[in-house]
């Protein structure tokens, strides 16, 4: 598959079933499904876009607002999570696009930072680092698999303490 048959485009209502059914096809599971669904219907979603090849939805990365302890008056943090591309499609690129597409819009609605918990091997190549050498840390208890992307120059420089996820994640059991 070439890069040109790939189209990353804002998530529209009548994606809604096609990602779920990413999610649950990519996870194995429901909960991350349930999650987007209760982020978006809780109007917690500012970013989140879709993945599609021939018109069909193979791919789907969401975006969330997070709270941090220690943070300046205007902070706006966001947490990348979930991302998902239907396993016929993985290992080709699209969630590195997805990835990438989504931290370009999370800069343009002018985000400070952004937080993942995932691959340590993974989340670096896009410019995410431990967010313990930061003095950040996780509801989850994560160290080296929670990192940090700094979106605006200086932020991570007056921020510090527990960052936390929405309370839909607890409640989708994420």
């Amino acid at each position: 598959m070439t890069d040109t048959m790939i189209d990353i485009r804002n998530e529209v209502p009548d994606d809604y079933a096609a990602v779920r059914a990413v999610h649950v096809h990519a996870f194995g599971r429901d909960a991350e499904a349930h999650l987007v669904e209760l982020l978006r219907n809780n109007k917690q979603a500012p970013i989140a876009l879709v993945a599609t090849a021939g018109g069909h939805v193979i791919g789907h990365i969401m975006f969330s607002p997070v709270t941090v302890a220690d943070a300046f008056e205007d902070f706006r943090g966001i947490a990348l999570a979930p991302v998902a591309i239907i396993p016929e499609f993985q290992n080709q690129g699209i969630g590195s696009k997805l990835i990438r597409y989504g931290l370009e819009a999370c800069r343009r609605a002018g985000y400070d930072a952004v937080v993942v918990l995932g691959h340590t091997t993974y989340y670096p190549r896009f410019g995410f680092s431990r967010a313990a050498d930061y003095g950040l840390n996780n509801e989850y208890n994560a160290q080296a698999a929670f990192m940090v992307m700094e979106l605006r120059p200086g932020a991570l420089e007056r921020i510090g303490g527990l960052v936390k996820y929405m309370p839909e994640f607890r409640e989708a059991s994420c």
